[in-house]
């Protein structure tokens, strides 16, 4: 029976509690209903902090200082940015390593509004030096990803969602999986983005790249696969996150850049996750389109500056008023 990314990121996270006494998990309600057991059992080692994110991260940073290796979890918003100060000081500036796992991504609990979205997290913790990021598109990859960030050292950030690949790769931390080669422009997919990049890309002579952990990134992956001087990301959070990180990796190569991913336009009537995704461009026909006005000769690009500015009606349907695509571009 296939379980959902959450629920193996439970049953690997009580796994790795019950066969290491150096793992701690700290947790706040958040995924409680999976973790009543394992804190039965190890009282000492997890710890259900409450709603108080700021203190969740300063209860595993402090675990982190005795020599422990903590997972820290609840939902992206809060443990990402309601609790990012104590992240870049607890763990980045006192130079100690946990696991940090956030679901619910961009807009998974899309109904919970805006207070429950965070397409801007792998943005902000990009800004801390040296955290390792992973988006694994599979329930198998969320398991190899925790199992070898507790095992490892340093800080991570494992991004735990619903929306899923059909298939899953090996565990590569800085390598990118090629898994469509062609001659012309070479498209990115970073996490669970991969089905709907292989489907608006059918019939184009592309070369496709997929990774679960997008820090460190593959610049050098990227160098050697490319063919033409196109290059399309495409990510499931903030658009442009990854921008700079292809930049620099192409920093003497002359290329185009096309950054989709979350646009920065607010949707106030919050629909499904799918309804933003579509919103967003982010689904096959969005970024096939998306893909015509970059890569094909002739087609009209839109000015990088517009957004797709649209709302969601209570039932999720969209009212559009403008067909634009949210991009970003670099030359």
């Amino acid at each position: 029976m296939t379980v959902s990314s959450r629920v193996q990121f439970a049953r690997t996270a009580t796994d790795l509690v019950e066969t290491d006494l150096s793992v701690a998990l700290v947790y706040a309600e958040i995924s409680g209903q999976f973790f009543g057991e394992v804190e039965r059992r190890h009282p000492d080692r997890v710890v259900n902090v409450g709603i108080r994110e700021q203190l969740l991260v300063n209860v595993g940073a402090g675990m982190a200082l005795t020599g422990m290796r903590p997972i820290v979890h609840t939902f992206a918003s809060f443990l990402v940015e309601r609790a990012f100060e104590q992240v870049k000081l607890g763990f980045g500036h006192q130079d100690v390593g946990g696991v940090l796992v956030g679901s619910g991504g961009s807009f998974d609990i899309a109904g919970g509004g805006r207070t429950h979205q965070a397409p801007g997290d792998v943005a902000l913790l990009d800004t801390l030096p040296g955290v390792s990021i992973h988006a694994p598109g599979t329930a198998q990859e969320v398991d190899a990803v925790l199992r070898r960030s507790v095992g490892g050292s340093g800080l991570h950030y494992v991004r735990v969602v619903e929306q899923t690949n059909a298939q899953s790769f090996p565990h590569a931390p800085g390598r990118f999986h090629v898994v469509r080669r062609g001659a012309g422009a070479t498209v990115i997919a970073l996490g669970p983005v991969l089905d709907e990049v292989l489907s608006a890309t059918e019939g184009r002579d592309v070369t496709v790249l997929y990774a679960s952990t997008v820090r460190p990134f593959d610049r050098r992956g990227l160098r050697e696969a490319l063919g033409s001087p196109e290059v399309v990301l495409v990510e499931p959070w903030l658009a442009g996150t990854s921008a700079h990180v292809v930049a620099d990796a192409l920093r003497d190569v002359p290329h185009r850049l096309l950054a989709l991913g979350v646009g920065r336009t607010e949707l106030r009537r919050y629909g499904t996750a799918a309804d933003h995704v579509r919103a967003h461009g982010l689904d096959a026909t969005g970024l096939r389109r998306s893909l015509d006005g970059f890569l094909t000769p002739g087609h009209t690009t839109l000015d990088p500056g517009r957004r797709l500015a649209c709302d969601l009606a209570a039932t999720g349907a969209r009212r559009c008023r403008c067909s634009s695509v949210g991009r970003a571009f670099a030359l």
